[in-house]
């Protein structure tokens, strides 16, 4: 038997969100939530804010999640500013320019997700890729860092969208 003043308090109810906002004007969302590029890509399910809230995410399916999205509940109340989480990650440099771009064609080729960065390649740490690299003749490093990946060829050319018509072409329409 666990002693009262050992039992735990009530558990928070997670926080509902439905809505992704666009030209949202008010004060900063309370709740942080960091996620990796992986994590971003997922709109449904259970996560945990910065401080500990939980969250519980069923937003209307679409591109992956950007730095700076506000997620709303159903009301459109702003709860959640999302964050590139610190992942361990490659950085790949090159004294060559072409080296580089080389580096980048056969990543490319392996379909392998890139933050294309100038004078540097980033990708997810892999201890296979870290050696075709290397073995490239590569400055490989092992780093901490937010992943920001390219979209790919087939991403919207207009950049993030939040399904409705934004200035800029900001938008999560598919």
């Amino acid at each position: 038997m666990i002693p009262a003043s050992a039992a735990p308090g009530p558990v928070p109810q997670p926080l509902v969100l439905t809505q992704l906002l666009s030209g949202f004007s008010g004060p900063p969302p309370p709740f942080v939530l960091q996620l990796s590029a992986d994590e971003r890509t997922r709109l449904r399910g259970r996560r945990h804010s910065v401080c500990g809230q939980p969250l519980l995410l069923q937003l209307p399916r679409g591109e992956a999640l950007q730095p700076g999205d506000l997620l709303a509940d159903g009301e459109g109340l702003a709860w959640v500013r999302v964050e590139a989480a610190a992942e361990a990650l490659l950085r790949i440099t090159a004294a060559d320019p072409l080296a580089l771009l080389q580096a980048a064609y056969h990543l490319g080729n392996r379909h392998v997700a890139m933050e294309i960065r100038p004078g540097e390649l980033r990708l997810a740490e892999d201890p296979v890729l870290a050696h075709l690299m290397e073995h490239r003749r590569l400055g490989v490093a092992r780093i901490s860092a937010p992943f920001l990946p390219e979209h790919g060829a087939y991403a919207s050319s207009q950049g993030h969208s939040h399904g409705g018509s934004e200035p800029g072409g900001h938008g999560h329409g598919a």
